[in-house]
């Protein structure tokens, strides 16, 4: 049964024990199928015929050419059909699928205007946000221009957003940044983001159980303070049946009556009217 026209690889065998798979160039794979394609070339030790180029080695070159007869889909195949060697076809190739040098070079900017725009969401994961870089930096390389480590590991540093200010901070001052791997100060971060979402974690645990705690202090609370108000209503509604002897008023006990108080003013200012006259 033959295998479907849009299959994604194709298997190459060594003459020994060795099974390759030369991925199917496409559309919008070319990057990566170079990448793929430039491994597969060095097991073979056929690359120095795409680059530089090397001409003389009649055998290094048909390789060359067969394998990538192999990675191109049958629409392309008489793009390079009526080459001769296997770097002309892989420059056709090259330029087909990026352009020629001045679209190269035009798509290198806006490349590089995304790159230095890129900023890590706050919601993003540090994960994503390095992926990202590193596809920017594959993407560069396949347009001729390598990306240095260096200006990788800046760029991610400051496309982090603030919750990361103080890791950032402190790998700066203890870090050469000129000698820190990509993958090191990416991992640093990882572990940083990990110990922060166990923090949070536990914070928003302990608001949980503080919530709950004050929810059955209200509920307690508001079953005391019914009883109360009901005990006081009660208190109340038995004095509106009470009558004073005092001054004959209801509603209080003669212990409450306000004639005392009227009664010891009125003493008070006797004795201040009978003071002179005893001097």
């Amino acid at each position: 049964m033959a295998p479907p026209k849009d299959q994604t690889a194709v298997v190459v065998k060594e003459s020994n024990t060795m099974t390759l798979q030369c991925p199917v160039l496409s559309s919008t794979n070319y990057t990566i199928w170079a990448m793929r394609m430039r491994a597969i070339f060095n097991v073979h030790g056929v690359w120095e015929a795409i680059d530089p180029g090397v001409n003389g080695d009649a055998k290094k070159n048909n390789i060359a050419i067969a394998l990538l007869f192999q990675a191109i889909p049958e629409e392309q195949t008489l793009l390079i059909g009526n080459l001769t060697t296997a770097k002309e076809m892989w420059e056709v190739l090259k330029t087909r699928h990026l352009g020629a040098d001045r679209i190269r070079e035009a798509r290198l900017q806006t490349l590089m205007g995304e790159f230095e725009n890129l900023k890590m969401k706050d919601q993003e994961v540090i994960d994503n946000f390095a992926n990202k870089l590193s596809e920017y930096a594959s993407r560069s390389a396949s347009l001729g221009s390598v990306m240095e480590e260096t200006k990788l590991v800046k760029k991610f540093l400051n496309g982090l957003p603030k919750r990361f200010i103080h890791m950032v901070a402190s790998i700066e001052q203890v870090v050469d940044l000129k000698t820190i791997s990509y993958d090191d100060v990416v991992g640093r971060l990882k572990a940083y983001e990990e110990r922060i979402k166990v923090e949070e974690i536990q914070a928003e645990q302990n608001q949980l159980l503080l919530a709950n705690s004050d929810e059955k202090t209200k509920e307690k609370d508001h079953r005391s303070g019914s009883g109360k108000g009901q005990g006081d209503g009660r208190v109340q509604r038995g004095k509106c049946h009470v009558k004073c002897y005092k001054c004959n008023e209801t509603g209080h006990y003669i212990s409450e009556c306000p004639m005392w108080e009227k009664k010891e003013e009125l003493n008070l200012n006797l004795y201040e009217d009978d003071e002179p006259a005893l001097l």
